[in-house]
């Protein structure tokens, strides 16, 4: 597929005017005040595998609603004291899968904390084995659309906010240490990295990779690949709903919640993607921060992968986030 979005300098500038709810921070401090109503209930049971230099841990915690959700906890072996901590979020339909899946962090020296993914991890690729026990009503097979008449039912309300319990969870753990914790996902992930910026305030840094859940409305109607299309697919039969679910959506745009971000920041975004179109990524990139004022400052770069679809920067970008991360999580 050739470039089919908008032109590199338009992409450099482009910040649309998406409608933000006025009870948006409302919303999620209740939200989150909610879910923290529930003990974190953070358990780590250690798995005995055959990989003698890490240390792999089977981790339950309450996420939304104290529904139990699992993770893995990758240590480097041997630890004597905490060590900074690096919290992913894995891509839409995967799960956790197994933890020989998930060694690049640890073999850097850091703690992995690996969050499954609810109602997930059956698409062929990564197990999960962690259930979403809310219905929805009418829906379009996927995620997308779940719950998405109002806000308070929409799926991602949930995934948001595991993903928040989820930093808490890794925190808990003694030889974690709380105060330098960092967030990455590719795709999905990096939505829900964005989404975690955003909401926790105190994070060493995030690193966002062709992240999906940004500028919903350019989305849906600029690609027809999947996830996006299942939007219009769900509005294809309900003629007449676009303006409750775009409301709805609003609730979980990525360019909100990078607005409010503060960590140090490394984006990554494909010119071909046609799954994350290269606009939607910018509109994220070019929101970062700038809730904070004229006078923020706060750092941010992008990687960019001209003549990439989805798959980005792949083992390329783990390498640009290796030379990156452990400044920010050592500093």
């Amino acid at each position: 597929m050739a470039l089919f979005d908008l032109p590199l300098d338009q992409l450099r500038n482009y910040r649309p005017a998406l409608p933000q709810p006025e009870d948006f921070d409302q919303f999620w401090e209740k939200t989150l005040a909610e879910a923290r109503e529930y003990d974190l209930d953070a358990r780590f049971a250690p798995v005995d595998l055959a990989l003698t230099s890490v240390e792999v841990h089977d981790v339950t915690f309450a996420g939304f609603g104290g529904h139990p959700v699992k993770a893995w906890l990758i240590l480097p072996a041997g630890l004597t004291g905490p060590v900074p901590a690096v919290v992913e979020y894995i891509g839409y339909g995967g799960g956790r899968g197994l933890p020989h899946m998930h060694l690049l962090w640890a073999a850097a020296g850091f703690a992995h904390f690996v969050m499954d993914t609810r109602g997930q991890g059956s698409a062929g690729w990564a197990e999960g084995v962690t259930p979403d026990p809310v219905g929805s009503g009418p829906a379009h097979p996927g995620f997308m659309t779940r719950g998405i008449e109002d806000p308070h039912d929409y799926y991602y309300r949930r995934l948001y906010t595991d993903a928040v319990r989820a930093v808490e969870a890794a925190r808990a753990h003694p030889l974690v240490d709380a105060a330098r914790v960092a967030a990455t996902g590719v795709s999905q992930g990096g939505g829900l990295t964005l989404a975690v910026g955003g909401l926790v305030p105190d994070l060493a840094a995030i690193a966002p990779d062709v992240p999906f859940l940004c500028d919903f409305p350019r989305a849906a109607t600029l690609t027809d690949r999947q996830p996006y299309r299942e939007i219009g697919q769900y509005l294809k039969a309900r003629r007449g709903d676009e303006e409750q679910v775009f409301r709805t959506l609003s609730y979980f745009d990525g360019v909100h919640f990078a607005a409010r971000g503060t960590a140090p920041a490394l984006f990554s975004a494909a010119l071909e993607d046609q799954t994350c179109p290269p606009s939607t990524v910018y509109a994220a990139f070019n929101s970062y921060g700038s809730r904070g004022g004229a006078g923020a400052s706060v750092e941010k770069a992008i990687e960019l992968y001209s003549f990439n679809d989805h798959e980005g920067g792949g083992p390329y970008q783990q390498a640009v986030q290796l030379g990156w991360l452990p400044g920010k999580l050592r500093s």
